[in-house]
């Protein structure tokens, strides 16, 4: 039998093309303006403070994760092109309001926090993307689509800043159009620059992405969803329930990867700062070289991974990189006897005051950056002795940091590539925008929550009690996965369609 025709599949991987360059926009979207939010919020609003700051950068977590479910709910009934164009729609729109929030003459941090809000919510497209493509992939193709898609998503992350940088040239007064009230500056290019690209992909989507689905060995089949396109026969694939604990601890799975990654994201400058004395310049500057590094670091890795998934299995290179990123947290407990450097200065000048509930929102070095007083001439350097832990806690070496960084760059891609891959299988032909949307969620919320816990047990316990809790974490991620480990498998391999 003629598995799929020729023209079928050259439309079939132009569509999942199309969705890769979806999945890079939305990680571009987040980051294109990161390093700039501060600063702009400043200019507009001179009422904001830092914690209002930490919600603002929530807000797009927080905005993807109410979108992620309904998009998902949305892509099982209706063509995916629907959900796919609003939800693009939504994030130029957003984009735009952001360029314009200078405009009102009061609440402008409101506005700047409804357009991040409003960006996040079209973010939520992350399910429709994925949920296509584990129905538009053979079981031997997923894994490979999966990773080319984490890929995109951490290309995004890694070249937003990189163009938020190119755009530092136009300056911050830059070019006024006052026709239409519009300020082309540093700050608002990026942005404008996001809804092109979000415009370019509606386009594309309009005129190259068809629905496309086949079954797990790769025969052309109708879409659950969606008649009107498809020409294949009915699957009878369908037939059979959904490992729902499977589903559920994949669930947990992620959430836990996400989770201790966040932690490892808002750590590594405050750490660094503390242990090694580096002012706010050298640690901003020198951890921004070394998370280029572990992002190219991810790239490379999904690579690899789509190779060595053929030989070893999902389920194995997840419970290796599992234990890569337990090592990577391990390392980084103090061992030594050595104190770190007190910032004895900051008991004269009481100048960095202690963090509120509220700022938790936000990783707190950046609070510490910013509520150093104006007629403070000389930056303390090294551990404040506001966290008493600093008089007592064994430094971290430099070593144990650059280890720790490459082992956590190295664990991470694998799990998060192979969570999405067991996810997609699981599911098997069931419609999976929904449950795409809770899982994409789920990375959302570990995003929400990761910052605020390291930024609670760091700043009061030290990293002695941070790092444990997250090597437990970890260990019990690790006991589930033993417990489940034999229901990971593929829809059709549980239900004897084919084999393993």
């Amino acid at each position: 039998d003629v598995v799929e025709t020729q023209e079928h599949y050259k439309s079939r991987w132009r569509s999942i093309w199309i969705m890769y360059l979806t999945m890079f926009l939305s990680s571009v979207g987040f980051s294109i303006v990161i390093m700039s939010v501060w600063p702009y919020l400043q200019k507009i609003d001179p009422t904001a403070d830092a914690s209002f700051l930490g919600w603002i950068i929530a807000s797009y977590s927080i905005g993807q994760m109410v979108a992620s479910p309904l998009f998902g709910l949305w892509s099982n009934y209706r063509p995916r092109r629907e959900p796919l164009v609003i939800s693009t729609a939504i994030s130029v729109a957003a984009n735009c309001l952001y360029a314009y929030v200078h405009v009102p003459h009061s609440h402008n941090k409101y506005y700047m926090l409804t357009a991040r809000a409003l960006v996040g919510f079209g973010a939520g497209n992350v399910a429709v993307v994925r949920s296509y493509i584990s129905g538009a992939t053979s079981l031997t193709e997923r894994t490979s689509a999966m990773a080319n898609t984490s890929a995109c998503q951490a290309v995004g992350f890694i070249l937003g800043p990189v163009f938020q940088t190119c755009f530092t040239l136009i300056g911050e007064e830059g070019i006024t159009w006052k026709l239409v009230y519009l300020q082309l500056n540093m700050y608002t290019a990026p942005v404008l620059f996001g809804a092109l690209l979000g415009v370019i992909n509606i386009i594309l989507i309009f005129a190259i992405f068809r629905e496309h689905r086949v079954d797990d060995m790769g025969r052309q089949c109708k879409s659950i969803n969606f008649h009107g396109e498809e020409n294949g026969v009915p699957d009878q694939d369908a037939e059979g329930n959904v490992d729902h604990v499977a589903v559920v601890a994949i669930n947990f799975l992620f959430f836990v990867i996400l989770f201790v990654f966040a932690v490892f994201e808002t750590i590594a400058t405050p750490l660094t700062m503390d242990m090694y004395s580096w002012t706010r310049k050298e640690a901003v500057f020198y951890n921004g070289i070394i998370l280029s590094v572990v992002g190219i670091e991810s790239v490379i890795v999904f690579m690899v991974v789509k190779r060595l998934s053929k030989k070893t299995g999902e389920r194995a290179i997840l419970h290796g990189g599992l234990l890569i990123v337990l090592v990577g947290f391990f390392i980084l407990l103090p061992w030594g006897k050595k104190l770190p450097n007190i910032q004895w200065q900051e008991i004269k000048n009481n100048s960095i005051p202690r963090t509120t509930s509220t700022e938790m929102l936000m990783p707190f070095w950046s609070l510490q950056a910013m509520q150093l007083p104006s007629n403070h001439t000389v930056e303390p350097v090294g551990c404040p002795v506001t966290q008493s832990w600093c008089l007592n806690t064994p430094m971290i070496y430099l070593a144990q940091y650059i280890s720790s960084d490459i082992l956590i760059g190295l664990g991470y891609p694998v799990c998060n590539v192979m969570s999405y891959t067991l996810y997609s299988k699981i599911l098997g032909p069931k419609p999976q925008g929904v449950y795409m949307g809770w899982l994409t969620a789920s990375g959302s919320g570990a995003r929400i929550l990761g910052p605020v816990f390291v930024s609670q047990i760091y700043t009061h316990l030290g990293p002695r009690w941070a790092f444990s809790l997250i090597c437990g974490v970890v260990v019990v991620s690790l006991l589930l996965l033993e417990i489940v480990y034999k229901r990971l498998i593929a829809f059709s391999v549980k239900y004897g369609r084919m084999q393993e």
